[in-house]
């Protein structure tokens, strides 16, 4: 490929980049009406870019969640690989994402205001969470019949979660989410000394991959 080439795929593929975030900011205050134009000046690009890129305003939108909840996925991947109990990897995702409320709010209002994407997405979250529960089901972990009815309880209750953490800043956020995620793993099968017992784990976040789950 030529170094003009190059230089063309890069600027492409900033633009898009600019758009994403742009989509992500939006969604995170709820302007889900806003006008494409408004969109691009707030991404800085012009108009005619959008359509090199996105057909709608809502195909931007499906990308920018796309976009956060695969970071984050990947987030989660990179401090649970060490793990072997599916159980235990799944309460620390479900833990480390309830500490990333407070953490990046921003995040959290895109995955807040996404609403049914959070859990029919292929990207992020859902895959990796119907994958825990799936393997601690086949370990003799959980006891789950319904994968699908259990992905409708844990996306629930992480939204549900994520609002009132945000809702109420002065709330305990680590006491609150070990709580909730007590509960979830009870209601899938665990029993409530080893869902404790799990809780008390210390849950590592890195600060700096943290900070770039927003972006």
């Amino acid at each position: 490929m030529s170094a003009t080439a190059n230089r063309l795929e890069r600027r492409k593929a900033l633009t898009r980049s600019a758009l994403i975030a742009a989509g992500q900011r939006f969604i995170a205050e709820g302007r889900l009406n806003a006008p494409i134009l408004e969109i691009t000046q707030a991404a800085d690009v012009g108009m005619g870019s959008f359509y090199n890129h996105f057909e709608s305003k809502e195909e931007l939108f499906v990308a920018a969640v796309d976009s956060a909840l695969e970071s984050l996925g990947d987030y989660l991947d990179s401090l649970t690989t060490d793990l072997a109990d599916p159980a235990e990897i799944f309460a620390q995702s479900f833990r480390i994402v309830g500490r990333l409320f407070r953490l990046q709010p921003d995040l959290s209002r895109v995955l807040i205001n996404s609403g049914a994407s959070l859990i029919e997405s292929e990207h992020g979250l859902a895959p990796r969470a119907a994958r825990d529960i799936a393997a601690a089901t086949h370990a003799g972990r959980f006891v789950v019949e319904d994968t699908d009815l259990a992905m409708a309880l844990v996306t629930g209750s992480l939204l549900g979660l994520g609002r009132l953490l945000l809702q109420q800043p002065d709330r305990d956020c680590a006491a609150t989410v070990d709580e909730m995620t007590v509960g979830i793993l009870v209601a899938l099968g665990l029993s409530r000394d080893d869902a404790r017992e799990l809780c008390s784990r210390p849950v590592s976040l890195d600060a700096e991959i943290a900070a770039d789950t927003s972006s």
